[in-house]
């Protein structure tokens, strides 16, 4: 049933072409003495009933087909993949649906260059399905506008939030008071050296600097991004250096909760510490998903999204092509005077 029209037909056909010659060869009533039916009209009906079946398949695989490229088309709308590179800073991001055929659901990610340097976001919306896809959205669109006007992480973390609840306030009683997204924002200074980020409930990123992992947790734990008509204290942003040549790793719990056949969860600092010199965002988020695969023998759980983003490492003086020209055009000057 799964053969294509032209293969289902000739099978069809060998299998009449076969019943024809048994009943030629040994007569209709040799091959058995008792049946409810004649087994040369069982044959005609049998190839009927699976040509039909052939169809029914074929038809829903191309709707499955049809919905994914819809669902790939949503997803690169709303989470176009950011540009490889920005300023000093080389960037790299991976998206993968729990569910293979939906290709699209709540976890979210953007990065944006503005005048304050290069904001990042990473978060999880509560949820699954279209009303999943719709608040991702919502925070998407929050965060763009936002990420241009707020002067800093807090208000640009109010600014989404803002939105979330007033999209909420059309929604039921339910949804309003337990839709939530949990959210990462970043923010990397124009010359790359300092890392901000602050946390609202979604797990911590990790900074792979020279073989070393390490997690960079926040200093106060705060509420995801809707929750915060629960609090009035609100966190503020914990600053990092960002050395030359280091990885920042934004994760969401995809990664973290991913299990073992023992139910043991999956750790970056234990699975990706001793594995030096990147050079490749991409290569990073390869090695990592990879990882989590073998890990988990294949079976995710969650959505997974992963933003990987590196400081290039900076060029000496000594190398740097332009400097040498200046160098070598400074000498033949000189060395024209003295000659006249």
């Amino acid at each position: 049933m799964t053969l294509s029209l032209r293969n289902a037909w000739l099978f069809c056909a060998l299998a009449l072409v076969a019943d024809s010659m048994l009943a030629t060869r040994f007569g209709s009533g040799s091959l058995t003495h008792f049946r409810p039916f004649d087994i040369e009209a069982a044959v005609p009906l049998g190839s009927t009933v699976g040509l039909y079946l052939n169809r029914l398949l074929a038809r829903r695989s191309r709707r499955m087909h049809a919905v994914t490229a819809v669902a790939e088309e949503a997803q690169r709308a709303i989470l176009p993949a950011p540009p490889k590179r920005l300023g000093s800073l080389s960037l790299a991001v991976r998206y993968q649906a729990a569910q293979r055929e939906a290709r699209i659901g709540g976890d979210v990610y953007a990065v944006q260059q503005t005048r304050f340097g290069t904001r990042l976001l990473i978060g999880d919306v509560r949820g699954k399905g279209m009303g999943a896809v719709g608040t991702a959205s919502v925070v998407i669109g929050a965060f763009r506008e936002a990420a241009e006007e707020a002067v800093s992480l807090p208000q640009l973390a109010d600014r989404i939030e803002h939105a979330l609840l007033r999209e909420a306030a059309h929604d039921r009683a339910e949804a309003r008071t337990e839709g939530f997204t949990t959210a990462l924002l970043g923010e990397i200074t124009p010359d790359g050296s300092t890392l901000r980020l602050l946390n609202r409930g979604h797990p911590a990123p990790y900074l792979l600097d020279d073989g070393t992992v390490r997690a960079l947790n926040p200093a106060e734990p705060d509420l995801p991004l809707g929750m915060g008509v629960l609090s009035a204290r609100r966190s503020v942003p914990d600053a990092h250096p960002l050395p030359p040549g280091a990885v920042l790793l934004l994760i969401t719990d995809g990664v973290t909760e991913a299990r073992d056949s023992d139910g043991a969860f999956y750790d970056p600092i234990v699975r990706l510490s001793g594995r030096g010199g990147w050079d490749d965002p991409e290569a990073v988020i390869d090695v990592l998903m990879d990882d989590v695969q073998q890990w988990s023998s294949g079976h995710a759980l969650d959505d997974t999204a992963v933003l990987a983003v590196r400081r290039r490492d900076a060029r000496p003086a000594a190398h740097c092509p332009m400097r040498r020209l200046n160098h070598r055009l400074d000498g033949f000057s000189r060395l024209v005077r003295v000659r006249h």
